[in-house]
């Protein structure tokens, strides 16, 4: 992921340079304000373009203030910048198999298989706390928030869809369970950042963090629970017709099943991730070849046939758009897909950011602005509070949980210890406010990915992401009630 090394090296070299509070907010103010201004007239195709304008004029904005008020050389800041894309290559990578895995699978039929058998179980009563419990166990096996909203997230969605669940609802539901695991899981990158970051046990961080997610993600089933039988659908009566129209479309089979099956296999195996995602999708198209072949010559259009068909069918499938005619126009929307070319608006927006937070950092204004966030501390629960303050905060500026997670740890590390609390305290509220939140930044790295995966934009699934929405309330909740809250015996303080 991110070279801390440089980052830290980074921190300490603009942290002696600081500049003043007022001057440090204008890039974060008008970057704000703009955005305001794109949603309101772009609306959901804000990400199409607007978003990435604004990040770059925010960025130009800082760099002027930066370079002609802070004595800041243009070559440090192009530094801050190349650090912070370079830290974020293997998740574009990622992205871009994660583009290929959701249309192949799609064209294959494994999602299709995924719904029409989940439309058959899963009762529309129980349909939020399911699909939210789904996710959790897939994202604890997988650790993988990302994997789990691109394969199982997608075959939920369509099956919320089919019951007729509002976009919000469904993408909350589903964000909800996905970083819940993302969150708690050994596996999970996260877990394990924010675990190293502030030198905490790993599996001490994931017990201390039972006290606030288990609270967090019961109140969070209660309120789906409640939702999904007193929600009126609309759609219910066209489950029969989806599921035919679905038969109809693709050869559904418990075969295609093996798949996903082989995938969790590789993750439990602890393989890397961009190789789990590459086996995954050339499986699939093994499995499309052989099942979907009637299909593969469709997407490929008139005038080819037979073998070649097939492959430029599945070539299509793995890196561009299929429009699959079903006969129903809802279903045609879930099961059109966009590949490897879908995340490219996502991959130019995540470079627009990093570019954004390299420079706020570079220049020393992320420092400055929680360096006077820091001086507001005062006992245990405002520490905690400026805490994820802070975490949130650093998710809106930089752009990227990863990044979020170091700059907190790393700026709170000593804090916590000279006021005599044991680092656990830290790892645990950055958790809480740092991973939770990322999904709910639409200019964030997990919010545009999550956001184009699900195809529900991330201002339409915020409000009803209730773990996430809980999460750092909880943590603050917690450090009032003074529950189990662990400090250092004396001799361990710093001085």
């Amino acid at each position: 992921m991110f070279a801390p090394d440089k980052l830290y090296f980074l921190m300490e070299d603009t942290l002696k340079k600081m500049p003043p509070l007022w001057l440090s907010l204008i890039p974060i103010v008008v970057l704000v304000g703009l955005l305001a201004v794109a949603v309101r007239i772009f609306g959901s195709d804000t990400l199409g373009g607007a978003s990435q304008i604004v990040l770059i004029v925010s960025t130009a904005i800082c760099v002027l203030i930066s370079t002609t008020c802070c004595g800041r050389r243009w070559k440090e800041l192009e530094q801050a910048i190349i650090n912070n894309i370079t830290g974020v290559a293997t998740a574009l990578l990622i992205l871009l198999m994660i583009g290929a895995l959701s249309g192949i699978w799609m064209v294959s039929g494994i999602i299709p298989t995924l719904i029409y058998y989940g439309l058959k179980i899963i009762n529309p009563d129980y349909y939020l706390a399911t699909t939210c419990i789904i996710c959790a166990i897939v994202s604890v096996i997988t650790g993988s928030s990302w994997t789990t909203v691109a394969t199982i997230g997608i075959a939920l969605s369509g099956i919320g869809m089919a019951q007729g669940f509002s976009p919000g609802w469904i993408g909350g539901a589903i964000i909800s369970g996905a970083y819940f695991g993302d969150k708690i899981s050994p596996l999970s990158d996260t877990t394990i950042l924010a675990s190293a970051v502030t030198e905490t046990p790993l599996f001490v961080h994931i017990r201390y963090m039972m006290i606030t997610t288990i609270p967090s993600v019961t109140i969070a089933l209660v309120i789906y629970t409640v939702a999904g039988f007193s929600l009126e659908t609309t759609l219910t009566d066209e489950v029969g017709a989806f599921s035919e129209r679905l038969a109809g479309t693709f050869t559904i089979s418990p075969w295609l099943l093996i798949v996903p099956c082989v995938m969790i296999a590789f993750i439990i195996k602890k393989a890397p991730s961009l190789i789990t995602l590459f086996i995954s999708c050339f499986l699939a198209c093994i499995f499309a070849l052989i099942f979907q072949g009637d299909l593969l010559q469709k997407i490929a259009g008139e005038g080819i046939e037979g073998i070649e068909a097939q492959f430029k069918g599945l070539m299509i499938s793995v890196y561009g758009n299929t429009g699959i005619e079903t006969g129903n126009a809802t279903l045609n929307d879930l099961v059109s897909t966009r590949g490897m070319a879908g995340m490219m608006n996502t991959i130019w927006l995540i470079i627009c950011a990093m570019c954004f937070g390299g420079v706020m950092t570079g220049s020393g204004m992320l420092g400055s602005i929680v360096a006077h966030i820091i001086k507001l501390m005062g006992n245990r629960v405002g520490m905690v509070a400026s805490t994820v303050f802070s975490g949130i905060f650093f998710n809106i500026c930089t752009g990227d949980q990863y990044l979020s997670i170091i700059l907190t740890g790393d700026m709170y590390k000593k804090v916590y210890t000279k006021k005599g609390y044991e680092s656990r305290l830290l790892s645990r509220t950055t958790e809480d406010s740092v991973t939770v939140t990322s999904p709910l930044v639409p200019w964030n790295t997990c919010g545009m990915t999550q956001a184009t995966v699900l195809g529900i934009p991330t201002l339409t699934y915020l409000p009803f992401s209730f773990f996430n929405l809980i999460s750092p309330l909880t943590t603050i909740v917690v450090a009032i009630l003074g529950f189990n809250i662990k400090r250092l015996k004396h001799s361990d303080y710093e001085t």
